[in-house]
């Protein structure tokens, strides 16, 4: 699911904002460090998995190759704004002298008449006559984005959002039966983690939920929540992950596996 172009290269600028910082020295109002680290992290080793009570439970060991990506300001922004011209569908169509009303026969003859010749009140120097090179709805905005391209850009952002304190790792989420309650019930213990305390307040783009497979009455529960998004992690992408201040992954093996898998198809 694609969100709006200025969310995305605002988020997008941020990041580079702090990459150029961190590699110039400059003092700059940078993301607070990663909160629930096990110091471990920079370096990509490990982090804190917690329960759907806000409680931590255990650790996980983060594979490099997704998780270790330097930042490529470039590449992410090709490919964002390449998928978001492929979802572009044109609506504006101005009417050619072909297609509008009217016409059919000269208005008057081509001499004697001391006005100037015309052959068709379709022609645009009509009121009401075709419009030139006006907005067509055939004309198409998609570009091509390679395969690794788009892997290498999503990985780059999740590595980035790692640094950046970002991501939070729960271990499972499971309710008993459709409920909404349920699901702010479940954020409520979630924003007791630290670095996380906004995932009930802010009311746009607080988090996208990826799953390794959705079931049915965890995306009903959250699905009446506005600032929440629930996909499956096969569905994740460099867009989604821009629009979304942080992500939460849940069953944290079970979605590296999905992500590793995309480099080998």
């Amino acid at each position: 699911m694609l969100r709006l172009k200025g969310s995305l290269n605002m988020e997008v600028k941020q990041i580079k904002k702090n990459s150029e910082t961190k590699k110039t020295g400059k003092k700059a109002q940078l993301t607070p460090p990663i909160a629930h680290s096990t110091g471990q992290t920079r370096n990509g080793k490990e982090e804190k998995v917690y329960s759907q009570e806000g409680k931590e439970v255990s650790t996980i060991k983060l594979p490099e190759k997704v998780f270790a990506i330097p930042w490529n300001a470039d590449l992410v922004h090709q490919v964002v704004t390449s998928m978001l011209l492929n979802t572009r569908r044109p609506i504006a169509h101005a009417k050619d002298r072909s297609e509008v009303s009217g016409g059919g026969k000269k208005p008057w003859r081509q001499k004697g008449t001391g006005r100037a010749r015309h052959g068709s009140i379709r022609s645009p120097l009509w009121i009401h006559g075709g419009v030139t090179h006006g907005p067509r709805k055939e004309k198409s905005y998609e570009k091509k984005i390679n395969r690794k391209m788009r892997i290498k850009a999503l990985f780059a952002v999740l590595s980035q959002k790692l640094k950046d304190g970002e991501i939070l790792f729960v271990n499972s989420i499971a309710v008993s039966k459709p409920s909404t309650k349920s699901a702010k019930e479940i954020l409520t213990y979630l924003k007791n983690i630290k670095g996380f305390e906004n995932l009930v307040s802010k009311r746009k783009n607080v988090a996208y939920m990826a799953f390794p497979e959705l079931k049915d009455e965890v995306m009903k529960s959250f699905r009446n929540i506005n600032n929440i998004s629930v996909h499956s992690a096969s569905d994740l992408n460099a867009a989604d992950a821009l629009s979304y201040k942080r992500i939460v992954i849940v069953e944290p093996e079970a979605v590296f596996k999905q992500l590793e898998a995309k480099l080998s198809k």
